[in-house]
């Protein structure tokens, strides 16, 4: 059974509770207590993205995603320095390859600039010597601060730290079942009562918030991204990271290329529709809630046209050449032969408002009472992580 009461229960031991419990530790609480489902970490988001550490372009100064990518960049960047774990700071080039898209080009310019990122308009004989097999472009844009880590090396190196301070237990293969009256969470293992909690449970954390009462006009949508490869003896087409603009009407980055710690090329991700929070494979992770997914992706359909045309395009990226065609847009001398297939594959825990039927674009974060919720939280949580940490303390600590 578990103990019977700590000072801060924090459900999910992804990226989001892990640096929390970190931050909070540093301050003197002495009794944190977090809860994993699952029975080791790294089982969802946070072990499942590519690995790429965003330097903060992409995102309205008005956001969340904004404030803390830039510092949350540096601060993880400095973390694996400190702890000698992997970081490639390989840089990324965005490509405009076609004019219809260098006004968006120039808008992530605007943004880097407004949001204190490094980003840097180059022309066609830069981009080359950055990157020597990259399609053509009169500009791109040069981000030197993206960089690539092991995302499970860092949560494995969070959680020593964790044990090793003596202040935060983690309980695996324990579920969080809702309340169980004032300040008592049940679990799959008993009762724990708590001064605070916080639901940083990831694709649950909606879920857990509605047993709260709260956020009740959110719903999931989830997406799955897929991803190809590139044949180990072509890796060498690709040094770093080669993305295209995105259409940021929505919060997909689009089929990019990411060479990865370990050297092989990644080609993705897709971003489809998924039926599940957990929904890995084709028919994998269907359950009850499915339907209701269903109900819901139909309903998008009918009334948002950028949904509506990123479910019609994208589930043929299971297709190999469909990927290709994209990817061939970022890298003329790839072949089709080159791409080959890759188990890697995520679920992103996007969130919908429903009554205005538009994706949320932000993390959301939403504190009542003793109780702190982070819901939508996607790409760059994993980045901005760190830095995101301290000011969700301060929320929390008062």
């Amino acid at each position: 059974m578990l103990q019977k009461q700590c000072q801060v229960l924090i459900v999910g031991a992804g990226i989001t509770g892990l640096t929390i419990a970190r931050e909070l530790g540093q301050r003197g609480v002495g009794d944190i207590v977090i809860l994993e489902k699952e029975t080791a970490l790294g089982r969802h988001a946070s072990g499942r993205n590519s690995g790429v550490l965003h330097a903060g372009m992409y995102y309205t100064p008005d956001t969340l995603k904004a404030k803390y990518c830039v510092e949350g960049n540096r601060l993880m960047k400095e973390f694996c320095r400190k702890k000698n774990l992997t970081l490639h700071e390989t840089g990324k080039v965005i490509l405009a390859t076609g004019p219809s898209e260098m006004e968006a080009l120039h808008e992530l310019k605007r943004r880097a600039d407004l949001c204190g990122a490094r980003a840097y308009i180059i022309d066609n004989q830069k981009l080359h010597e950055l990157e020597p097999y990259a399609a053509n472009s009169d500009e791109a844009l040069h981000s030197p601060d993206t960089a690539v880590i092991r995302p499970v090396e860092v949560l494995q190196a969070l959680e020593a730290e964790l044990v090793e301070s003596g202040r935060v237990t983690i309980y695996y293969g324990t579920t969080f079942n809702g309340l169980a009256g004032d300040n008592q969470a049940q679990t799959s293992r008993g009762t724990i009562k708590f001064e605070k909690l916080v639901n940083a449970a990831g694709a649950y954390a909606d879920h857990i918030a509605h047993q709260f009462g709260l956020a009740k006009e959110y719903q999931l949508l989830p997406f799955k991204g897929t991803y190809k490869q590139v044949a180990r003896d072509r890796s060498f087409l690709v040094q770093g990271n080669i993305y295209p603009v995105p259409d940021l009407r929505t919060p997909f980055l689009g089929v990019h290329f990411t060479k990865s710690a370990d050297g092989e090329v990644l080609v993705g991700p897709t971003a489809m529709p998924a039926f599940g929070r957990e929904n890995y494979g084709i028919l994998s992770g269907f359950g009850r809630e499915s339907l209701s997914i269903l109900f819901r992706d139909g309903i998008l359909l009918f009334t948002n046209p950028a949904f509506r045309l990123n479910a019609l395009t994208e589930p043929r990226k299971y297709l190999k050449r469909f990927v290709y065609k994209d990817a061939r847009r970022l890298l003329p001398e790839l072949r089709p032969e080159d791409i080959t297939e890759s188990s890697h594959v995520g679920v992103r825990p996007q969130l919908i408002h429903w009554p205005s039927k538009q994706l949320v674009m932000d993390f959301i974060v939403i504190k009542e009472s003793n109780s702190l919720h982070i819901l939508n939280p996607i790409s760059p949580a994993f980045t901005t992580s760190l830095a995101f940490a301290r000011d969700m303390a301060d929320k929390l600590l008062g």
